[in-house]
């Protein structure tokens, strides 16, 4: 699969007092009517088991001059979200409260409808709450063959 090109987008849900993100490349639209996602997360991993708690969580969609932000959220043993955007603009976002990463090519709020166990990872399907912005003059950050690609 890593022959396939895929957006990248960090994963961001406020839990309690702590934040949480990961990136990912692996959410996909599945439903315009009603507006649904799917973003697909490593079963035993903690956000995962974050998500089966806090069902309101954000995705932002990274541009290509956003790989240092990909980068952040895809280290192992990363630290709170709130040290990850640490000097990235963003903002809470109002459905959900968790970090919205501005500069990106788009981002939305979401609500998961319905958990899927599928082998070692966990689909989160989602209803779309809100879209902060939608930015069609940047282009995607896209990951092809491990490594950040612009498009």
């Amino acid at each position: 699969m890593a022959q396939l090109a895929a957006g990248v987008a960090v994963i961001t849900v406020r839990d309690d007092r702590d934040d949480l993100g990961v990136t990912v490349s692996a959410l996909m639209s599945v439903s315009l009517e009603p507006p649904l996602v799917l973003v697909s997360l490593a079963g035993a991993g903690y956000l995962s088991e974050v998500l089966l708690r806090q069902d309101r969580w954000a995705a932002s969609l990274l541009s290509d001059a956003q790989a240092a932000i990909a980068s952040r959220f895809a280290a192992a043993g990363r630290p709170s979200a709130r040290h990850l955007v640490a000097g990235v603009p963003h903002h809470r976002g109002a459905h959900s409260g968790a970090f919205v990463i501005e500069g990106g090519v788009a981002a939305l709020e979401a609500e998961t409808t319905q958990v899927v166990p599928a082998g070692d990872h966990t689909l989160f399907v989602a209803r779309v709450l809100a879209v902060p912005y939608v930015t069609p003059s940047l282009q995607p950050l896209v990951r092809l063959r491990g490594r950040y690609r612009p498009v």
